[in-house]
């Protein structure tokens, strides 16, 4: 009779710790510790062939740092091996007692009976655009603190903009142009960070241009286009939606899309003591930020009333497509207009409308839109 032998492995840039499990037999055994090379899990997986010579093995490490590289390396191989959710396995650990050896020992148990959820391997051509878009994410995080620094020092040395909002061109032109420090070298600082300002601005400007050229591409083109169709969904969001997500069908309802971004709340109960806390805020948080940021548009206009931009983004969609997205953007805009009445406080209204946002979002990909 074939054994099925679960291999955990706790994964760092500096070592790999590995272990092996049996199913029915209370005991981990052939834990080592072995340097950073998927070489060396191989001769490790083959050792434990050696020993148990009719055997199937299953190997499987939690995201980390090493994305999906490892995942790649070991599959060429002929390996089965399984990426884990962190968020998705059981908490063991109490306080004090962590370290490489229990991590790995997890992992394998994990494997063992199935109490973990696998993370979703996208294609090489989305893992490329999915890094894109983060990594013009990540400039633009750089534009937001810039601005942040600027009006540190402007209000460090007692210069306040008082006509109007900031980041206008009325108070870029203040900044460029009209403020005086009475000292130059104050004066050439706030030169400097301007600069800085204004070049981090372009590139992500130039980072945008090129995502929309992703966009346009056959594989991603058609539901780019579908889900530009919400309000606040444009290509940068819809793309990341697309490469991060891979296949939208792999969850069988909305609610369990709204589970996997984290947007649904969580829960503190016990017996008849029933206690709803915040969202868990478990999952892809790359996308439940950009779900958010998308809930705010929801603040503006006015409920059944569509804007030029938005008709432009719809055109060329199918009827049924429009009528869904209309349907699903009145529904959000007024849901929000009444929270917003009922005196709820604006965050806890903007996530109920990005965790519903995305329950239509997974309609309109997995073609539920009835």
């Amino acid at each position: 009779m074939t054994s099925i032998i679960y291999v955990g492995m706790d994964v760092h840039t500096t070592n790999y710790t590995l272990c092996s499990y049996i199913y029915g037999e209370d005991n981990v055994f052939a834990q080592v510790q072995v340097g950073p090379e998927y070489r060396n899990v191989l001769k490790y997986l083959q050792q434990v062939r050696e020993i148990y010579s009719d055997c199937y093995i299953k190997c499987g490490y939690e995201a980390g740092s090493l994305g999906y590289s490892l995942y790649h390396q070991l599959a060429s191989h002929g390996v089965d091996c399984v990426i884990l959710a962190p968020t998705s396995m059981p908490e063991t650990r109490r306080k004090g007692v962590k370290n490489d050896k229990r991590d790995a020992r997890k992992i394998a148990l994990c494997l063992a009976n199935n109490t973990y959820s696998p993370v979703y391997i996208p294609t090489k051509e989305d893992e490329a655009v999915k890094e894109y878009i983060r990594m013009r994410d990540d400039h633009k995080v750089t534009v937001k603190k810039l601005k942040q620094q600027i009006i540190s020092f402007c209000t460090r040395h007692g210069k306040f903009f008082s006509e109007g909002s900031n980041w206008t061109q009325k108070h870029l032109a203040w900044l460029d142009k009209k403020l005086d420090f009475g000292n130059k070298v104050l004066r050439e600082t706030l030169q400097e960070y301007l600069i800085l300002y204004q070049q981090a601005t372009e590139k992500v400007k130039i980072y945008d241009k090129r995502i929309e050229e992703f966009a346009k591409q056959e594989a991603y083109a058609e539901k780019v286009k579908k889900l530009s169709c919400f309000i606040g969904v444009k290509a940068h969001t819809a793309l990341a939606l697309i490469v991060e997500t891979g296949d939208f069908a792999r969850f069988a309802k909305a609610q369990n899309y709204s589970s996997y971004l984290g947007l649904v709340p969580g829960e503190d109960s016990s017996g008849s003591s029933i206690q709803r806390t915040g969202i868990t805020k478990a999952g892809n948080a790359h996308l439940r930020r950009l779900l958010v940021e998308s809930a705010h548009s929801y603040n503006r206009g006015t409920p059944g009333k569509k804007s030029k931009t938005l008709e432009a983004r719809q055109t060329g969609n199918e009827p049924k497509v429009i009528a869904y997205a209309d349907r699903a953007n009145e529904r959000l805009r007024r849901k929000f207009h009444r929270l917003m009445y009922r005196k709820t406080k604006y965050n806890i209204a903007i996530t109920a409308i990005a965790r519903e946002m995305s329950c239509f979002i997974w309609g309109m990909m997995t073609d539920n839109i009835a």
